[in-house]
């Protein structure tokens, strides 16, 4: 099972509606993710292995070296990407 972070800079509108549509996907495919959300604060004390997040906020956690791996959704209510991105990560 792996963990995932949903977050976004203020922790509220954009990444909760981004946790509601990745946890429709993950419970839909049956995929092994738990999904957890937080602000960008909590990126630092975040021990899992996957940070969801919007394009422009995961092309700055890139920059900063983050170690989990980052996945930037365009659209945050298209399940179709999300899913293909979920599934690209679990096929690495």
């Amino acid at each position: 099972m792996y963990k995932a972070l949903v977050a976004c800079r203020a922790g509220v509108g954009s990444s909760l509606m981004l946790k509601i549509k990745v946890n429709e996907v993950v419970r839909e495919n049956k995929l092994p993710i738990q999904v957890e959300h937080s602000s960008l604060d909590g990126v630092p004390g975040f021990d899992g292995e996957l940070l969801i997040t919007l394009v422009d906020v995961a092309q700055e956690l890139s920059n900063k070296g983050i170690k989990q791996h980052i996945i930037g959704i365009a659209n945050i209510v298209d399940k179709k990407e999300i899913f293909e991105k979920l599934n690209k990560f679990l096929q690495e």
